[in-house]
C-alpha cells in the first residue's frame, strides 16, 4: 500500500475509537501509522463497519471524518475527507453529548404526545 500514497506515514501505535451510526455505535481500534491524509488502523477481523465513519484519536487531541478505502483481515485503511476539518477532541465529545441529550429529550416528547 505504500507505494500508492501520495506522502509517507508515520508509524505510531495510538488507540483509536470509531464512530458510526450517527455516533450510536463506537469501536476501539489501534491506529498503527498515519498522516494528514489517513490512517491504517487494526481491529477484530468480524466486525463490519461502513463505509464513513469519524475517527478520533485521544493522544492527538482530534477527531475526524474518514471513509474506507481498503480492508485485509484484522485491518483497513481509511482516508480523511477532503472537505472535512479536523475537530478538536473536546468539541467532538461536545457534539456527541449533546446529539445523546437531543435524542433522549426527542423520544421523551414522543413518548408524552402518545400518552396525552
Amino acid at each position: 500500500m505504500d507505494n500508492r500514497r501520495r506522502e509517507a506515514r508515520q508509524r505510531v501505535y495510538y488507540g483509536g475509537v470509531l464512530a458510526f451510526n450517527a455516533g450510536c455505535s463506537t469501536l476501539a481500534c489501534v491506529v498503527r501509522n498515519f498522516n494528514h491524509r489517513g490512517v491504517r488502523i487494526e481491529l477484530d477481523g468480524s466486525v463490519l463497519l461502513p463505509d464513513r465513519v469519524d475517527v478520533t484519536i485521544a493522544r492527538r487531541g482530534w477527531s475526524r471524518q474518514a471513509r474506507m478505502v481498503w480492508r485485509d483481515g484484522a485491518g483497513a485503511g481509511l482516508v480523511f475527507d477532503e472537505d472535512g476539518e479536523v475537530i478538536s477532541l473536546e468539541w467532538a465529545r461536545t457534539l456527541r453529548e449533546r446529539e445523546r441529550t437531543n435524542r433522549r429529550l426527542k423520544a421523551r416528547l414522543e413518548q408524552m404526545l402518545s400518552e396525552y
